[in-house]
C-alpha cells in the first residue's frame, strides 16, 4: 500500500534527519518514489505528520498483539518480562520508530493539532497498560497503568537519548521492570 510506504519513509526520515529534514521531497527520495508522490497522498505537512503518527501506532499494535487477548490474570514477573521485551525491542530493532516518535512528541508541544493525534494514539497504550496491571492485581489500575507507561517511556528515552551510558542488559531490564511493577501494583501484586 502506497500510503504505508510513504509513512514508513517518513519515519525513517524523521529518525535520520529530524523534523527539519522531513519534507515531501525528502520522503519521496527515501521511499524511492517519483517527486510529488508524497504530496499527492498527503497534501500538507500536518497531514503527513498525522499519518505518520497513525502508522507508528499501527506498527506498535502489530507488536502488542502478543499480549492480546488480555489475560484475566498475569503475574508481576510475566508482566515485567513482557515490558522488558518491549523496551529492549524499542531500543534495538525499533529504534528508528522511537526516535521518530520523540521528534513528533516534541513538535506536538508546539502544534495542538498534532498533540491531539498523539494523545489519541497514546491513550490506546494507557488503556492496555491499565488492563494489564489490573490483571496483575493493581488496586488502582487506571492511575497505575499510566505510571507504568511513564516508566516504560522513561527507560526507553534514557537508553536512546538520555545520559544513560549503561549498555543494554536484558536481565537488568527485567529486574528493573519487576521492581517498578512491584511498586506500581503494590499490595495487590500476584
Amino acid at each position: 500500500m502506497r500510503k504505508n510506504e510513504i509513512t514508513d519513509a517518513a519515519i525513517a526520515t524523521l529518525a535520520a534527519e529530524g523534523l527539519r529534514g522531513l519534507t515531501h521531497r525528502a520522503v519521496d527520495r527515501a521511499a524511492g518514489l517519483p517527486e510529488g508522490s508524497c504530496s499527492y497522498y498527503f497534501r500538507t505537512r500536518h497531514a503527513l505528520l498525522a499519518a505518520t503518527v497513525e502508522r507508528l501506532a499501527d506498527l506498535d499494535a502489530d507488536e502488542l498483539a502478543a499480549v492480546t487477548p488480555l489475560p484475566e490474570r498475569i503475574t508481576v514477573d510475566r508482566l515485567a518480562e513482557l515490558m522488558a521485551g518491549m523496551a529492549e525491542r524499542s531500543v534495538t530493532v525499533n529504534r528508528a520508530r522511537m526516535v521518530a516518535r520523540y521528534e513528533l512528541s516534541l513538535e506536538a508541544t508546539r502544534r495542538p493539532e498534532l498533540r491531539a493525534a498523539l494523545v489519541a494514539v497514546g491513550e490506546r497504550y494507557r488503556v492496555l497498560a491499565s488492563a494489564l496491571v489490573a490483571a496483575a492485581g493493581a488496586p488502582d489500575p487506571d492511575r497505575q497503568g499510566r505510571a507504568l507507561v511513564a516508566f516504560l517511556d522513561g527507560v526507553i528515552f534514557d537508553r536512546i537519548a538520555g545520559a544513560g551510558a549503561v549498555p543494554l542488559d536484558a536481565a537488568a531490564f527485567r529486574l528493573s521492570f519487576t521492581e517498578a511493577l512491584r511498586g506500581v501494583v503494590g499490595g495487590g501484586a500476584r
